[in-house]
């Protein structure tokens, strides 16, 4: 007669889901599931899935949810910490047993205006040092890129502003410069013609430098496109206002001699996620901020 096991349910050992506690830490660093949600590019409900799974498997609370704002408990503290470990050792064992390469998908988010030159020289430099690292780049202006940051749906955004807010790095502090046709002489026409964007934040301090400057002014070209106003300002029919360093082909500083005004100093600043600590994303930032500090 061969001896008798009984198996009961607590001999047999039970697992933690790593899906579920990435999106627990995910959770804790973004401080809510809607920003976590973009991040992990999960809706909002099958996150909420995933930390309700981990606290019924753990047999705690996580979170405490008397508060509007999303606090971690007693047990949440000390499950993030656990977590952590476990997820680093994961990413560790799969970055060393697989393929040395680095895969995924990266999202830089860069207003329009500050594209060129920088960016271009940035995505072929990253390309060569990840090639299986894709990079999708959102063109658009800095109020909607900001919301896409706050919401996870973006790693790192560019913005151009008179300030920098918590968590953001200014790269370079330039001045606006007056642009025109190469050779163009609409900078001498009164009112003065001007063409920007509708969401361009530079045009409101640009009509008021004119107007402490008593120059009329009529707004020429408006357009949701900023080909729209290059193509407009090259053929010699506005003038447009940019960064110093990032001047569009085909238009030239307009070399007025005291003519117009000078125009107000703007930061470029850069904002990446705390979410995501990947070696590509270092690069990316790392790159973005020496190409943007030697124009």
């Amino acid at each position: 007669m061969y001896p008798q096991f009984q198996i009961t349910w607590c001999d047999v050992p039970r697992n933690l889901d790593l899906t579920a506690l990435r999106a627990f830490v995910a959770v804790a660093d973004a401080g809510g599931v809607t920003k976590a949600s973009g991040y992990l590019n999960l809706t909002q409900s099958a996150v909420s899935m995933q930390l309700k799974r981990l606290e019924e498997m753990l047999g705690v609370g996580l979170f405490d949810r008397s508060t509007r704002r999303l606090i971690l408990t007693g047990a949440g503290e000390q499950t993030l910490g656990y977590a952590r470990r476990m997820l680093e050792l994961n990413d560790e064992v799969l970055t060393r047993l697989t393929a040395s390469d680095y895969e995924g998908e990266l999202t830089l988010g860069v207003p329009h205006d500050i594209v060129y030159p920088s960016i271009p020289r940035v995505l072929h430099r990253l390309a060569a040092d990840f090639p299986r690292v894709k990079v999708q780049l959102v063109s658009s202006y800095t109020a909607r890129l900001k919301r896409m940051f706050a919401r996870g749906e973006v790693d790192a955004i560019l913005t151009t502003e008179a300030d920098c807010d918590a968590g953001g790095e200014t790269l370079i502090i330039r001045p606006l410069v007056w642009v025109g046709a190469e050779g163009g002489q609409m900078w001498k026409q009164r009112p003065l013609r001007l063409a920007f964007e509708h969401a361009c934040i530079f045009r409101n301090s640009v009509q008021a430098a004119l107007d402490r400057a008593g120059i009329p002014w009529e707004m020429a070209v408006e357009s949701d496109s900023i080909r729209t106003v290059e193509a407009s300002v090259s053929a010699d029919l506005a003038l447009h206002a940019c960064i110093e360093g990032t001047e569009p082909p085909y238009v030239e500083r307009v070399a007025h001699g005291g003519a117009l005004p000078a125009l107000p100093q703007i930061k470029i600043n850069l904002y990446r996620s705390d979410l995501n600590r990947s070696r590509p994303l270092d690069a990316l930032v790392d790159l973005t901020r020496s190409s943007f500090r030697s124009l």
